[in-house]
């Protein structure tokens, strides 16, 4: 709804850069631009995890997938070659939305389908993740509060919502169409997630659950419907493609924010990171977030647990983009006080700014629980780990900013009208 109004009273390119830089100026715009960018640094870990136990299930060996140097060795090689790949020729025309098919629907499907047909079989299994059902287990229980640990990464389905306000302008009737068409979503959306959660956690043991490892249930399910492992070994090699080409396009993807910035003059020109070759690629942006990605994936060497690092890895990601929603959220406030006149197609509250107020402070305060349950949830070590990440991310281009001269806009211009 925040985005909703921002996109179309600021449909120009720019999304949430040019929202926050509209009202809070341009130094939040810049520190929006630089988080949206780095976010995808644990982010990229995270998804290029599940690599290792990929392709170890599609070998049908799920210790090597589960060996937390052999997950390293993946991460590593395999991101690099898609690194080098997307420097030297048009990755952007390969895959498509193959990507998309082979790693996301696909997968959900027939997740779903073995998932409820292993159900229909076997019921409730005892020693699952959900147990024998009662209806006290379907409200949190307070008492024990460790499953909250989990929050920031249930959050994680959702972060990027804000991005389909870029398509409000096509709608007929945005103020009415757009709120129906995201609640629709949102309601898909989690009961899609709520139901195939519950399925896996019928059929995984009580304690076993591997995050990274998406074929576990896969092949707990053939157990149980007597079906061959090597439907197990197809589902983990497709879904091993569908996440090389989206890792693929996320390359230089959302890299393209930060080059805007630095063709602004927000960054040294001496960084490079404002120059592209014939691709549209910048090959020193995209160099040195393969280097703070492979920093970041060393993780995997120092901690055993493929599952723990996955899961910090998560909260560090969706910790670091609260922080954009929140300036989002502010934003819209300040934009009501500093631009009444501008026009709102899509407008919070036909009149007055009070819902407007609600809708953000709700955001707000989502986004502190998630923050806090999450920290306040975790081992020491890895809530001072996820602070820590988060805080640097932050600070960076504070800092940057500070140190910013004026002479570098024009040593960008200079250098982009040699070229």
């Amino acid at each position: 709804m925040v985005s909703g109004e921002l996109s179309t009273m600021l449909p120009q390119e720019g999304g949430p850069q040019l929202w926050v830089k509209t009202a809070l100026g341009s130094k939040w715009g810049f520190v929006v631009a630089w988080l949206l960018w780095v976010q995808m640094f644990p982010g990229m870990v995270m998804v290029a995890s599940t690599l290792g136990p990929l392709l170890g299930n599609t070998f049908g060996n799920v210790e090597l997938g589960n060996n937390h140097w052999f997950v390293l060795g993946c991460i590593l090689v395999i991101y690099w070659i898609i690194t080098i790949l997307n420097l030297k020729f048009d990755m952007a025309k390969v895959g498509g939305n193959i990507g998309v098919w082979l790693g996301v629907y696909i997968p959900v499907v027939i997740m779903f389908v073995l998932g409820v047909l292993a159900a229909f079989k076997v019921g409730l299994v005892s020693n699952g993740y959900l147990g024998d059902f009662s209806w006290s287990k379907a409200f949190p229980d307070l008492e024990h509060i460790d499953s909250l640990k989990y929050l920031a990464g249930i959050t994680f389905i959702f972060v990027g919502i804000e991005m389909s306000s870029v398509y409000m302008p096509r709608l007929k009737d945005a103020t009415k169409n757009y709120t129906k068409g995201v609640f629709i979503a949102l309601i898909g959306l989690v009961l899609l997630n709520v139901i195939n959660a519950m399925l896996v956690a019928n059929v995984v043991p009580d304690g076993k659950m591997e995050l990274a490892n998406i074929t576990q249930p896969i092949l707990i399910d053939c157990q149980i419907l007597g079906l061959p492992e090597v439907i197990g070994n197809i589902f983990s090699f497709m879904v091993f493609i569908g996440v090389l080409l989206q890792l693929s396009a996320w390359v230089t993807g959302p890299s393209k924010t930060i080059i805007q910035v630095a063709r602004e003059g927000f960054l040294p020109p001496k960084f490079g990171f404002h120059k592209e070759n014939k691709y549209g690629v910048s090959r020193n942006v995209v160099l040195t977030q393969s280097i703070v990605i492979s920093l970041f994936a060393l993780l995997y060497g120092v901690m055993d647990d493929v599952s723990a690092v996955f899961l910090t890895l998560t909260n560090a990601t969706t910790v670091i983009y609260c922080i954009v929603y929140i300036l989002i959220a502010v934003s819209l406030l300040k934009m009501r006080k500093k631009h009444p006149e501008f026009e709102r197609p899509y407008r919070i509250g036909k009149n007055g700014n009070g819902l407007a107020w609600v809708v953000s402070c709700m955001l707000i305060f989502s986004i502190i629980v998630v923050v806090f349950a999450t920290l306040g949830t975790a081992t020491l070590s890895d809530a001072l780990l996820v602070a820590a990440i988060t805080v640097v991310m932050f600070v960076i281009p504070l800092i940057i900013n500070h140190f910013k001269k004026d002479s570098w806009g024009i040593e960008v211009e200079k250098s982009l009208e040699e070229k």
